[in-house]
């Protein structure tokens, strides 16, 4: 993959965060965590939309169904169970 240099300013709160990973072992060098800290930027962006189209589709789904007197407890382990997680 092609690579594009650039030149950001951080803090020195985290520019010593950023060293104190690299003498960690952590990473080899600055760009090493930046390009890490955007991969995990970019994966929780993508669960969020994942978590969002589970909230529409549950909607989506609630509004054909029509009313109903919902039981909150039975409203909360549905939107779990459709993010496929313990907690919401």
């Amino acid at each position: 993959m092609a690579m594009v240099k650039k030149s950001i300013t951080v803090t020195d709160q985290q520019d010593s965060w950023i060293k104190a990973q690299i003498e960690s072992g952590h990473y080899g060098n600055e760009s090493e965590v930046v390009r890490e800290l955007i991969r995990e930027r970019q994966l929780r962006e993508q669960e969020m939309e994942r978590e969002l189209e589970v909230i529409r589709a549950k909607l989506r789904e609630a509004e054909r169904s029509g009313f109903t007197e919902p039981n909150p407890a039975e409203l909360l382990r549905e939107i779990q169970d459709g993010l496929g997680r313990d907690e919401v």
